[in-house]
């Protein structure tokens, strides 16, 4: 896990502004009523020896209007399986996800599609994400065209003004194929293109990571922005703990398929209940400090062909005890929004 040079600040320090000095919630704005509520959900894989991975197990949240909630963990902890079972990329196997108050999967395929607009997707890659062969305007007006409004052309003033708004002129980008951009002008098409059906969802599958952290900064600041004017609500998934931290009002960590600690970004940071949360920001490197050596995560991640029993992080957690190993906690009421899922959670103090 590292920090970005990006973003001054870090997990162990104050939070830093972005490059724009953009608060993460769009001035006077206020969390508002529930858009997307997530229960019990599960995304299970069948492996080529048939062997099952149950990569999302029993995960609830839910995400009010114009809020930001951030998914860390260590790679192959879920976050990615988490946000396509959301999109139904495919759908889980398990659980509901409603959105607007609807519940996906009690929909018929109609109804399903005419929902899933409001939820919408921006992918890890910007380049492979985009079809090579298509022209920008064509890229950012498929979702209309998809919905039978039209192509670029039919919609011309929409397309500009969607390139508008994630800062390209429309003239000069309009003929352009995706191998004449650079990765995070991309991004940028990527991130109209999702916007052009007017979500009140953005998923966000590591937007930044692929990108040079002089244009990290310039796409968070541009998805501030954005939000702050359409107020919209994003799940944002990333390894980067400064950048969540940046970005988001709440932040959910997960381990292996399950979330163990979910509250507010700053009482997350400040005060980790979950010895997992403290292990991760202590790993985090920071310029001028030595080297963690006592409070960095031993041991390598369990497979998920063979989760532990109890708690799944109980084979690498300092404080594991024998109930840990028989019973599973489940996420506990904290300090107000604040919950953890540890027999023994950390002093709030």
């Amino acid at each position: 896990m590292n920090s970005s040079p990006a973003i001054p600040g870090g997990p162990r320090g104050q939070a830093g502004p972005l490059a724009s000095g953009a608060s993460p919630l769009a001035p006077g704005a206020e969390p508002g009523a529930v858009v997307l509520a997530v229960e019990g959900l599960v995304r299970r894989f069948r492996r080529e020896d048939a062997r099952i991975v149950t990569a999302v197990d029993s995960v609830s949240f839910e995400l009010c209007q114009g809020e930001t909630l951030g998914l860390v963990g260590e790679s192959g902890c879920g976050k990615s399986s988490l946000a396509r079972a959301l999109m139904h990329l495919p759908a889980p196997q398990g659980g509901t996800v409603r959105v607007a108050g609807q519940a996906l999967n009690t929909l018929n395929a109609g109804e399903r599609r005419d929902a899933m607009r409001h939820l919408q997707m921006v992918f890890q890659d910007p380049i492979s994400s985009l079809n090579p062969r298509r022209r920008i305007a064509d890229i950012v007006a498929e979702p209309l065209e998809i919905w039978g409004a039209g192509g670029a052309q039919a919609n011309r003033p929409k397309v500009a003004a969607a390139l508008s708004e994630v800062g390209f002129d429309p003239d000069t980008v309009w003929q352009r194929r995706p191998h004449e951009l650079s990765g995070g002008q991309c991004q940028r098409v990527a991130i109209a293109r999702a916007l052009m059906l007017e979500p009140s969802v953005l998923v966000l599958d590591e937007p930044v990571s692929a990108l040079d952290v002089s244009v990290q900064a310039q796409i968070l600041n541009l998805l501030i922005d954005i939000r702050g004017r359409r107020a919209f609500s994003m799940i944002f998934i990333s390894h980067d703990l400064a950048v969540i931290r940046s970005v988001c009002d709440r932040v959910a960590v997960m381990y292996l398929g399950r979330i163990v600690e979910i509250g507010p970004t700053e009482s997350v940071y400040r005060q980790p209940r979950h010895p997992y949360t403290r292990a991760l920001l202590d790993s985090v490197l920071v310029p001028g400090q030595p080297l963690p050596e006592d409070d960095v995560i031993r041991g390598e991640l369990p497979s998920l062909l063979d989760p532990p029993s109890g708690c799944r992080f109980r084979t690498r957690c300092p404080r594991a005890a024998d109930l840990c190993a028989q019973q599973a906690p489940a996420l506990a009421p904290g300090q107000a929004l604040h919950q953890v899922a540890c027999h023994f959670p950390l002093s709030s103090v």
